[in-house]
């Protein structure tokens, strides 16, 4: 009797395929549940975010690194909020473009000495700016030292005990701190809350706030704006009721500053620092017996401009990917332990087997599979099983993401957008995921190879900064 080891092989890949989009079907599951709740909830209190007259004071921090093109729009969409009390701190990181001259300019900065405490280390200050046209916001211009040691900056600086970490090529909604402050407000033991980013390409912004939602030409923005929702509105959705939440987008965060600089601050020493820090914090509240909360909320709105050419974006998802891998291989010591509770026990094995190794396992599955049948040695009713469960089950995540967007929050009104975002849900399917796993796979062997890293400038058009 042999041992039919390229059966056992197929029947393997089929089986991972099955699983993995089969965990996040019950994710998904989970997510509408939650965010039914969520909804009904925020119907009770309207659909305007309400003043109470308890919210506490914010620090908006905002690491800059060669955005002339964006920051002037950026900065303008952030002073604008609607919020009791807070104050905007641009970190400029060392742009090696007119970022900060343009500051200078748009809100007529001019220098502020003043002392930094040291509570986080980061590189050197080199200037202190504060506006002549709007007393709550600073500029600080250091040198070069990545986003995390920029933000480290902006947290020695913070005048507040909540900072928002916000990406310098980004614009909140209006009431966007109004509502991801409701989870410190409704439990002190929350330590951080994350909302939803999405894609700005193809919107109108005017005066610094997004007018219309709409889709960009280019099909690669099209494709990331169908990925953001799936991953957002179901990927965290899930995971939030369970206190298990281990990433919160570096867009757009808010966060408990003594509890963030108990655990060091960012560590500079990593691509993925968001993550990383949010991975800390769950280690550190568990190992200590330290009573915490993390969450996600579904509807304040970050929009972020995404790359439209494949070059910028393949080196984007290669770095994510990157961060992740380093996030979770440092803290292995998560998983499995006496204090782990759900982050250990449940999402940090998930991240591991369908984030983190999930790329290298699908494009060997690929390739095996497809390469197998052209040399006959896979047959037709496998290949057919397989694709299946990889295509067909993908496709059906994918519309799934969409519903949970139409059956809640419809940001974008017009049905020929939703139609062309159902298209897109199919079509990623076909090469795009693919072309995806591609670059997450490059991103595993930066990891693997300890490859220098960089904060990585992207490459914008720039268009909506510019209204």
């Amino acid at each position: 009797m042999t041992f039919d080891w390229l059966g056992w092989l197929q029947l393997g890949f089929i089986l991972y395929f099955l699983l993995l989009n089969g965990m996040y079907l019950l994710l998904n599951v989970l997510s509408m549940a939650s965010l039914t709740s969520y909804i009904r909830q925020r119907a009770e209190i309207g659909e305007i975010a309400p003043y109470l007259g308890v919210e506490p004071p914010v620090s908006v921090l905002m690491p800059a690194f060669n955005e002339e093109t964006t920051i002037r729009t950026s900065v303008r969409s952030m002073l604008q909020l609607q919020y009791p009390e807070f104050e905007v701190v641009v970190i400029n990181d060392g742009s090696k473009d007119n970022t900060l001259a343009v500051l200078i300019e748009e809100f007529e900065l001019v220098p502020h000495p003043e002392p930094l405490r040291q509570a986080v280390a980061h590189q050197p200050v080199q200037a202190i700016y504060r506006s002549r046209r709007y007393a709550n916001l600073r500029v600080i211009d250091k040198a070069n030292g990545g986003k995390a040691d920029a933000l480290n900056a902006g947290i020695n600086a913070a005048r507040h005990g909540l900072f928002c970490g916000v990406d310098a090529d980004s614009i909140l909604q209006r009431d966007s701190l109004l509502r991801v402050v409701q989870p410190f407000l409704e439990d002190e033991r929350t330590v951080a809350a994350g909302g939803t980013v999405r894609i700005a390409n193809g919107s109108e912004v005017r005066g610094g706030f997004l007018i219309r939602a709409g889709l960009p030409s280019n099909w690669l923005a099209r494709f990331q704006i169908v990925e953001y929702l799936r991953a957002f509105l179901f990927g965290r959705l899930g995971w939030s009721p369970m206190n298990a939440v281990l990433i919160i987008s570096g867009a757009f965060g808010l966060f408990d500053k003594e509890r963030v600089m108990a655990v060091g601050g960012y560590r500079t020493d990593t691509v993925g620092e968001d993550m990383e820090l949010v991975v800390r914090l769950h280690r550190y509240h568990r190992e200590k017996r330290i009573p915490y909360r993390i969450r996600y909320l579904p509807d304040p709105i970050c929009w972020t401009e995404c790359p439209e050419d494949l070059g910028t974006l393949g080196r984007q998802r290669s770095r994510w990917q990157r961060g992740l891998a380093e996030s979770l291989s440092r803290h292995a010591r998560l998983a499995f332990s006496l204090r782990g509770g759900t982050p250990g026990w449940l999402a940090w094995p998930f991240m591991t087997l369908f984030e983190w190794i999930g790329p290298l396992i699908e494009l060997v599955g690929y390739g095996f599979m497809i390469g197998g049948f052209v040399m006959g040695v896979v047959s037709y009713a496998a290949l057919a099983a397989f694709l299946l469960v990889a295509i067909g089950m993908g496709i059906l995540l994918s519309v799934n993401g969409l519903l949970l967007e139409t059956m809640s929050f419809r940001v974008y009104e017009r049905r020929r957008d939703m139609l062309r975002l159902f298209l897109m849900a199919v079509l990623e399917n076909f090469g795009y995921r693919q072309l995806n796993t591609l670059w997450r796979c490059r991103g595993l062997w930066q990891w693997f190879s300890r490859r220098k890293h960089h904060w990585g400038a992207m490459r914008r058009s720039g268009r909506w900064g510019q209204s």
